[in-house]
């Protein structure tokens, strides 16, 4: 039995007129005719009641019609599925961002991605450091991460974004919350709120790092997991903090945020999924993604 079989039948019994039928499906009428016959032999039973004028379905013919529309609709459906499948359209896709996407692009990402693919469910991951990304890629707890380099996994295929300034964080009440912008040896004797050395956090390879490269030894007084605790910690006037400058969309009060110059600095936004990936949604999104960065 073929699909244009059961079309056949499905315009015969609308038309009622093997004729009219022909007609509509762009074919000769004996054909058609000796394609039902076959059909209802397959079959083993009488569709159709002919006589010279019309043709009228048998009790047969009308339960094996509601069937056949069934089984043409739902292979209407599949191909649409397929289709949109193919296109990148419907499926599923978690996202884990670092703690400065969490409160700068990940609203606007939400956004964008639900209007662009409405068919995907997507589910979201704030405050990750870059190495619990990494872990949560290579056991595909998420599927994609927007991260902070470097990745030296080799099974992750990364793609650069942007580069993100450095800024520095202050209370509110400090000395050097009233100028304009902060130089790294101003920081000498500043307490400072990193991100935890412990959990191998980027951000606090940075801030070594640039204390280090002016002479400095930077005195780190407190050590968290998440930039929102940092953030809160630096209301709470406990220290200053150096963070990328997505994070000033977290305001709060008593907080302050301040360009940082000599050196001024930058670190880099990429987007990272398991190189072994090649789903047509997960492309899409990581181009929609691209578009949205940069």
């Amino acid at each position: 039995m073929e699909l244009r079989h059961l079309r056949y039948f499905l315009v015969v019994a609308e038309e009622s007129h093997f004729g009219r039928a022909a007609a509509r499906l762009h074919i000769a009428q004996p054909p058609l005719s000796q394609a039902i016959r076959r059909l209802e032999a397959e079959l083993g039973v009488e569709l159709l009641h002919r006589t010279t004028r019309r043709v009228e379905l048998t009790e047969a013919g009308r339960a094996y019609l509601a069937r056949a529309r069934e089984v043409l609709a739902a292979v209407e459906e599949a191909g649409h599925e397929a289709r949109r499948v193919a296109a990148g359209a419907v499926g599923h896709l978690a996202i884990g961002c670092v703690g400065s996407v969490t409160y700068s692009l990940l609203p606007a990402l939400s956004r964008h991605l639900a209007v662009e693919l409405p068919g995907v469910d997507f589910s979201f991951r704030g405050e990750m450091l870059a190495p619990d990304q990494v872990e949560a890629l290579r056991s595909g707890e998420i599927d994609l991460a927007l991260l902070r380099p470097p990745v030296a996994d080799l099974s992750l295929a990364v793609t650069p974004l942007r580069r993100d300034r450095l800024v520095v964080a202050l209370p509110a009440s400090h000395a050097l919350a009233r100028r304009k912008q902060v130089r790294v040896a101003d920081l000498r004797d500043a307490p400072l709120i990193v991100h935890s050395a412990g959990r191998r956090s980027v951000m606090y390879g940075v801030v070594l790092g640039l204390f280090r490269d002016a002479g400095l030894e930077p005195r780190v007084r407190h050590e968290v997991g998440e930039t929102s605790t940092l953030i809160t910690l630096v209301a709470g006037g406990l220290g200053a903090a150096v963070v990328p400058e997505p994070v000033t969309a977290l305001a709060l009060d008593g907080v302050v945020y301040r360009p940082l110059v000599r050196p001024a600095a930058t670190v880099d936004l990429a987007l990272a999924h398991r190189a072994d990936r090649a789903e047509p949604h997960l492309a899409r999104t990581v181009e929609l993604i691209r578009g949205l960065t940069t």
